[in-house]
């Protein structure tokens, strides 16, 4: 059964959020019955096979400015795709996957979607929080 992850959308961010061409009805995480694995923020989608997916985990507590839209990480290869500064999921891939920000792919992915226990146990990842301060 295909299974929709949507945004947990901070109402503060959405100005923000819509030159990005955010659809708040259709945009998040897909979980298709294929096997595919699509994410979603407006004009940035990543796609990928659930069997490139090597684990997921809940970060918290980002910082207000790098916490909305779509964007490269400083940090590494890592792509975000946020809509609030409080939670998410950060998946990790075992070949990078391509999007428009990258090329050369993506090594791992945090979107900020409502359910994010229930994301996290559909990739197979234990629904433990990383301790504040660890994310990105």
């Amino acid at each position: 059964m295909t299974q929709h992850f949507g945004y947990a959308i901070d109402r503060r961010y959405l100005p923000l959020l819509l030159p990005f061409g955010l659809k708040r009805d259709r945009d998040g995480v897909t979980l298709a019955d294929d096997g595919s694995f699509v994410a979603s923020l407006g004009f940035v989608t990543l796609t990928t096979t659930r069997d490139n997916i090597t684990g997921a985990h809940i970060t918290r507590d980002y910082r207000w400015w790098t916490a909305f839209g779509a964007r490269g990480s400083m940090a590494d290869d890592g792509l975000s795709l946020g809509t609030n500064h409080d939670a998410g999921v950060c998946i990790h891939f075992a070949d990078k996957v391509p999007s428009r920000l990258s090329r050369r792919g993506h090594s791992a992915l945090t979107v900020t979607v409502e359910d994010l226990e229930g994301l996290t146990r559909a990739l197979g990842g234990e629904p433990e929080e990383t301790p504040p301060g660890a994310s990105d």
